[in-house]
């Protein structure tokens, strides 16, 4: 076991007493190839012959003291090619110095001309360099020569594109870059790290048939979002593999290497900047706080714990029905920030004891009210269910936080909670009213925030394009023209997180989401994105709008209006009057179903309309209380 042990270092100590003997001899023969060059071997050899073992000795030692032989060369860089200049550079001299000594010693002996030195240098240099090309190159080789390589195009011939030409190039990828796109006329025709620039934009479809690309690299992490887009679907109607670098707020160390590089996410083609929020100002008013997230294991919940843990709370509370969730954002916040004061509690918002027990131990100071259930048709199939735990939970965990003297209570609504035609929007609009309400009964801030479909979360649509397209396909579209507004994840917990710091108490913060998406248009990029044809390889099939489904969303009624905040894209839509009575009829509505379980929810608010306690404002929707629900009283519900 020792001498296995032991076998390594012996042969690492030979590789580099080899380098020695090899850098001494290329050493020797730089000042052999200058004093030929320089016609003055006959008057020198002398010299030369006598000192070629001082020589040796001096380049060894130089070379070790400057750590010449501890660099790995496939990962060399500037600073290790300086390192290697300098040694010799100081061995050159050292030379001299040791030719004119002996030259001073015997009258038999003569010594050097001075402009030998400078020529030596060069040429040992040369060949130096040579050697460790040519021993990166091997090595490289011996890495890749069994792997087939990616004809790959890369797009950028900026920082980030040229920092993944270089790794791609020196550590042995897969990817063998056949050429780079990039905008810029002056460009054209230049080469980066061996590349050659080839084209702009509007040359990729010939580019990639003439080249025989088979993998496209967008690397452009501060391109804008509409010319993001307008190059990535040119990239995809190529059919070839697309993958992207992250963007530039995902780049903030510095680093660029092939790592990074991803597969291209619909998230990529959105036709507007990411959102960026104003952190001092989410520092303000969460440091130091007690902070409790509802729901907080959920795909908007876990990304809000995420954002919370970086801007120190005095103590972050994760409170969720769901274990499995909350064990799993648990693990991940103690392994990110384990100075972080974390508190994971099961439990569910219809819960009042519970929530009353909570409030009372830790007191909150800020409250990210995210639990709900959000799946439109399960819930068309089970209002009972959607009305207790998005309307009755958050109406308890609103009056909680009220009567506990909360500073601000954030509601995360939907843009389905506009003209709501579904139960989900109609009881996420009277989540809304509950909210508005309550910044008139407490001192605590109240504010909703609402916001479109989220890309990626649990149950959106773009999960569920890419299972279908993994399998084959086919792939289900519900009408040709459905249209809806997308964010990302981030984005919409960025706008949570703003609102909280802009709240003064009853806003509905809305975001200026950019131009809405058919969802038609959607799964035919993913499809293509994933190296098939539309149609051809993957069938799209329409299975019809589901029930309370609108062909297309809005993110403000008629009635709200729209007011500017410190940020051009989140505004603030003005709240509708609400009748007095709306909290008695919201207690009299739970007095109702809690009666009998299987009561018939469509029936009851049906009945509420006949004998007038509706709202008659809108007299052609059935509204239970103003929400506007524009639906005949036969769906209703």
């Amino acid at each position: 076991m020792i001498n296995a042990e032991k076998k390594p270092y012996k042969r690492g100590r030979l590789k580099t007493i080899l380098q020695m003997l090899a850098d001494a001899v290329t050493m020797n023969i730089g000042v052999l190839a200058a004093l030929l060059l320089e016609q003055r071997w006959g008057e020198s050899q002398s010299t030369v012959l006598l000192t070629i073992p001082l020589m040796a000795v001096i380049t060894a030692g130089i070379f070790y003291c400057f750590r010449v032989y501890q660099i790995i060369w496939r990962f060399a860089g500037s600073r290790e090619i300086y390192k290697i200049i300098a040694a010799a550079a100081v061995t050159e001299g050292l030379y001299y110095g040791s030719h004119q000594l002996f030259s001073n010693f015997t009258d038999k002996i003569a010594g050097m001309h001075l402009a030998v030195y400078p020529i030596a240098f060069l040429i040992s240099l040369a060949l130096l360099a040579w050697s460790r090309l040519l021993l990166r190159h091997r090595k490289s080789g011996e890495n890749s020569k069994h792997v087939k390589k990616k004809r790959t195009l890369v797009i950028g011939g900026g920082r980030a594109g040229a920092m993944i030409i270089k790794d791609l190039t020196n550590n042995g990828s897969v990817n063998e870059v056949v050429g780079v796109i990039d905008d810029d006329r002056e460009k054209q025709g230049l080469s980066v790290y061996g590349a050659r620039i080839v084209g702009t934009r509007d040359d990729i479809p010939a580019v990639c048939e003439k080249l025989c690309v088979e993998e496209i690299l967008f690397c452009i992490p501060a391109c804008k979002g509409s010319d993001r887009v307008a190059i990535l679907n040119i990239c995809a109607a190529t059919g070839c593999t697309v993958k992207v670098l992250p963007g530039v707020c995902q780049l903030m160390d510095g680093k660029i290497d092939q790592s990074l590089i991803r597969k291209v996410e619909i998230e990529d083609l959105l036709e507007r900047d990411p959102i960026r929020i104003d952190n001092s100002a989410v520092m303000g008013f969460v440091r130091g706080k007690v902070v409790l997230v509802t729901g907080g294991g959920g795909s908007i919940g876990s990304e809000l714990c995420r954002q919370l843990a970086e801007n120190d709370p005095e103590e972050l509370i994760v409170f969720d029905i769901y274990e499995n969730n909350a064990y799993a954002i648990q693990n991940e916040l103690k392994r990110k920030h384990p100075e972080l004061h974390l508190t994971v509690l099961i439990g569910s918002v219809r819960d009042e004891k519970r929530l009353h027990s909570i409030f009372e131990k830790h007191k909150p100071q800020v409250v990210f009210h995210a639990a709900a259930h959000k799946h439109v048709p399960l819930m068309e199939d089970s209002p009972l269910e959607a009305i207790k735990n998005n309307v009755f939970g958050t109406w308890n965990t609103a009056r909680t936080a009220g009567e506990f003297g909360a500073e601000r209570f954030v509601l995360i609504s939907t843009d389905k909670a506009v003209n709501p035609t579904n139960v989900m929007g109609a009881t996420k609009r009277i989540c809304e009213m509950i909210v508005q309400n309550c910044n008139k009964e407490y001192k605590t801030e109240f504010v909703a925030v609402r916001f479109g479909n989220v890309l990626g979360s649990n149950g959106s649509v773009v999960p569920l394009f890419k299972e279908q397209i993994a399998a084959g396909g086919p792939v289900t579209v519900t009408h040709p023209d459905i249209i809806r507004y997308f964010m990302t994840i981030p984005e919409a917990v960025s706008l949570v997180l703003q609102a909280g710091a802009l709240a003064k108490g009853g806003e509905i913060f809305v975001l200026d989401m950019g131009k809405p998406v058919r969802i038609l248009d959607m799964a035919e990029k993913l499809i293509r994105l994933s190296g098939y044809e539309p149609y051809v390889d993957i069938k799209i099939q329409f299975s019809g709008l589901r029930p309370g489904e609108k062909l297309y969303e809005e993110l403000l009624m008629d009635e709200e209006g729209l007011s500017g905040t410190e940020n051009a894209l989140i505004h603030i839509g003005r709240p509708i009057a609400i009748q007095e009575d709306f909290f008695e009829r919201l207690e009299n509505l739970r007095q109702t179903l809690s009666k009998e379980d299987g009561v018939d929810v469509r029936a009851e608010i049906i009945n509420r309309k006949k004998t007038g306690t509706v709202n008659r404002r809108f007299s052609r929707k059935v509204d239970i209380f103003g929400c506007g629900r524009r639906e005949p009283a036969a769906s209703l519900l």
